[in-house]
């Protein structure tokens, strides 16, 4: 009889990487850093994992995915949500950092996500380069609304924390858009999502970073990926209202301002928006359906690799 196959899973958390396998219910732990890392590497070759399961945990699961990678194991970042839903669904409502790892190892087991390439060190530069730039624009956003109430003795610090942040974000669209223009893949890539009506830089830079996938999928794939594609909440002769959720927020949030524009100019969203408003929709449901028509253009754009068409399809 051939040997069980073996699933792993590894909390990972600013210090520590919490190791747990299956069905050896073997586990051990690391420190999460450079000679934890080789350490856990040289002990996970010969076990010849088919799966090895993380969690996103905010930025602290890269290096440790980068490098199993690298050792060419089979490692893949999961979403917590799914994990959650998945330990209470199983009962298990503990938890411990041990506990946490034998799950994403029954996680492995059961549900089996598929391996796919992780992004190289420039693409993760450039994520985490996209990443500040939301931050800086969301600091940016608090900021002046502070100024707008602010007492007389506060309103010329908060102006020079104003243009400090302003000087760092005309800094980061500058770096964004050379790092984009030195890669002859990148910008083409953003020359073609580009020629869509209503698809803008910081867009096509999201999509770039964001969404990897896109012209790899059909268009119900992206869209479900991304948290456009409407899900059912029906129960017995209950008939609920469809509703989006969960996806990529990061790429729903720009494609939603995208989508704005394009209603305006975009002859093929247009349409589509206006067909659905004659109909009797709601323009906050519209505007839903033109986000995920306009994914789905520039998915077959991306597919094609062809720029955008009149007609609203690629040529």
């Amino acid at each position: 009889m051939a040997d069980p196959e073996t699933y792993v899973g590894i909390d990972v958390s600013k210090a520590l990487l919490v190791v747990g396998v299956l069905p050896s219910g073997d586990g051990w732990e690391v420190t999460n850093d450079t000679k934890g890392l080789t350490s856990l590497t040289k002990r996970l070759e010969p076990l010849a994992a088919k799966l090895i399961v993380l969690e996103a945990t905010g930025g602290f699961e890269v290096p440790v995915a980068a490098a199993l990678a690298r050792a060419g194991l089979p490692v893949v970042v999961v979403n917590p949500r799914q994990v959650r839903d998945f330990a209470r669904a199983t009962g298990q409502l503990a938890k411990t950092d041990r506990i946490d790892s034998h799950v994403l190892a029954l996680f492995a087991q059961r549900v089996q996500p598929a391996v796919r390439p992780l992004p190289d060190e420039v693409s993760r530069a450039f994520d985490a380069l996209l990443t500040r730039r939301r931050q800086l624009v969301a600091m940016l956003t608090v900021e002046k609304n502070r100024l707008t109430l602010a007492a007389a003795p506060l309103r010329s610090a908060i102006s020079g924390h104003v243009h400090w942040l302003e000087r760092e974000l005309d800094d980061a669209d500058q770096e964004l858009n050379r790092t984009i223009r030195q890669s002859p893949v990148w910008r083409a890539k953003d020359d073609l999502l580009r020629s869509a009506p209503g698809v803008g830089r910081i867009t096509s830079y999201t999509l770039l970073a964001d969404l990897p996938e896109l012209g790899r999928l059909n268009r119900k794939q992206i869209a479900k990926l991304v948290g456009v594609a409407p899900h059912a909440a029906d129960s017995g002769t209950l008939r609920h209202k469809r509703l989006i959720w969960g996806g990529r927020s990061s790429v729903r949030q720009v494609l939603y301002m995208a989508t704005l524009t394009a209603i305006r100019f975009n002859p093929a969203i247009q349409l589509v928006y206006r067909r659905l408003v004659r109909a009797g929709k709601p323009p906050k449901l519209a505007i839903v359906a033109c986000m995920r028509k306009l994914l789905t253009i520039l998915n077959a754009m991306a597919r094609a690799n062809a720029p955008w068409h009149p007609a609203g399809l690629p040529a």
